[in-house]
């Protein structure tokens, strides 16, 4: 994970829109509200007694028939995609998605209403930075069953190719590109759903497509139109007369691009991979992709990416020449022997600080922690990583030796492993917000070899000398 210097975002102000669930036929009220930074998205089932939340998390994938279909703990989502998908294109990091219904409206089956709510709510910043998933090697998943596949390699922005081949002649191969998320709007957004008679043949035989008609899917006629399907389709969709187009679809609808079915996909791409939780900074290829794939993937990524965020180690030189040794170190801050606990720091920037601290048999603690049994106590490497951070916070002033930095607040301080004499202590500290005011909030982290040994959030203040 990487953060990264644009500020999270959300919505304005509350906004709603009203339309019918595509397989339940039900009316449904959809209301986007601003959420605080980190909240990611999630789900507020409304109408069901304690308003149960159901996180935007692959995790609780349960189906991905006619959609992708999330359950937490009994509570249900259905055919998430679309709004996920106008979240992640319109770039708003956190937003409450509140429903009375288990699904929300399938509006005309495309992200084009959702899009036009957010832009009607406003997109707003937030003080907290966008972390993101720098991607850095290939990564890949194969359904040897289907032949679909998605890659994921290295871009400098998230980007999205899709490549379909739906095997009939009426469609073929269709392939669609996104190059940048600003003009996800103009070329996806509006990419309507699809499907092909056969299946809503089926779909209609067992009553599992209650909202649907012909404004909100594109039907392609993949086989010949008897008079009963006609009689079953003009009752279903309510209406006197169907026909078909000469370019093989149902009439009352005409295609916005001549690949919509690839843009959709892609669209499609963009609301799953949503579920993975974090922004992606990489270009996805997907192989004949669908609802299965695509989570799967986003299952598999969403566990390598929790997994590199326990084992992040800073990528440093021990050796090379430091940012700063120990005299330039004991300019900046206050601490003498005993107390002072970083020997280098590696690296520094405007939001990051990479230090390290050789530790040794000498160091007075092990006197008495423990006898027999030298282990550097959790707190002194708490304190180690916020002097670290406190070259961070007092680079930031013209004159740091007239500056101290004192601890407000200390959250979720993990101690994974222990730490003995002869070990090096690289401590690893980034802000999460910005410096206002002199308040510093930073995540830290510190790790012997490969292995995170402490973890912590930080919160401090850099108060000028004469002030006390």
């Amino acid at each position: 994970m990487t953060t990264s210097t644009t500020n999270q975002t959300t919505i304005a102000k509350e906004v709603s829109l009203t339309g019918v669930g595509l397989h339940t036929g039900a009316e449904v009220t959809l209301t986007f509200k601003p959420a605080p930074a980190n909240y990611g998205y999630k789900f507020v089932r409304a109408d069901l007694e304690g308003e149960p939340v159901v996180e935007a998390d692959a995790n609780y994938v349960v189906s991905t028939q006619r959609g992708t279909n999330l359950d937490k703990n009994g509570i249900k989502i259905q055919t998430s995609e679309h709004v996920l998908a106008a979240l992640v294109g319109m770039e708003v990091d956190n937003c409450i998605l509140e429903l009375n219904a288990s699904e929300p409206p399938i509006m005309d089956g495309s992200s084009k209403f959702f899009v036009e709510a957010i832009e009607k709510a406003g997109i707003v910043t937030l003080e907290e930075f966008r972390e993101e998933y720098v991607v850095t090697e290939v990564i890949t998943y194969k359904d040897e069953e289907t032949g679909s596949e998605i890659i994921l390699m290295p871009s400098d922005e998230y980007q999205v190719t899709t490549m379909v081949d739906f095997g009939t002649k009426i469609l073929g191969t269709q392939n669609a590109s996104l190059d940048k998320l600003s003009d996800f709007k103009s070329e996806i957004s509006n990419a309507r759903t699809f499907s092909f008679l056969h299946e809503i043949e089926m779909l209609l035989e067992h009553g599992l497509i209650k909202g649907g008609d012909l404004n909100n899917a594109i039907v392609y006629v993949d086989k010949e139109l008897s008079p009963g399907t006609m009689d079953k389709l003009r009752k279903a969709f309510g209406k006197k007369t169907i026909s078909v187009k000469p370019n093989g679809i149902l009439d009352n609808l005409t295609l916005h691009y001549a690949n919509e079915a690839a843009r959709h996909k892609l669209l499609d791409v963009v609301g799953d991979l949503a579920l993975i939780g974090t922004r992606i900074r990489g270009k996805i290829i997907a192989n004949k992709p669908g609802h299965q794939v695509n989570t799967l993937f986003a299952k598999k990524l969403s566990k390598q990416i929790k997994q590199e965020q326990r084992n992040k180690v800073p990528k440093v030189d021990l050796y090379a020449k430091p940012v700063k040794d120990i005299n330039q170190i004991m300019e900046m801050l206050p601490h003498r022997s005993p107390f002072l606990l970083v020997d280098k720091i590696l690296e520094l920037s405007n939001d990051h600080v990479i230090g390290m601290k050789n530790v040794t048999m000498n160091e007075p603690f092990f006197v008495g922690h423990f006898p027999g049994a030298p282990v550097m106590p959790g707190v002194l490497i708490v304190e180690a990583m916020a002097q670290t951070g406190g070259i961070l916070a007092l680079s930031t002033v013209p004159d740091p030796e007239n500056y101290l930095t004192f601890f407000m607040k200390i959250n979720n301080v993990k101690f994974k492993q222990q730490v003995n004499p002869g070990d090096t202590l690289v401590f690893s500290l980034e802000l999460i917000t910005p410096i206002r005011r002199g308040i510093v909030h930073m995540k830290g982290s510190a790790f012997v070899g490969d292995k995170l040994v402490t973890e912590a959030e930080l919160m401090a203040q850099i108060v000028k000398t004469k002030n006390l």
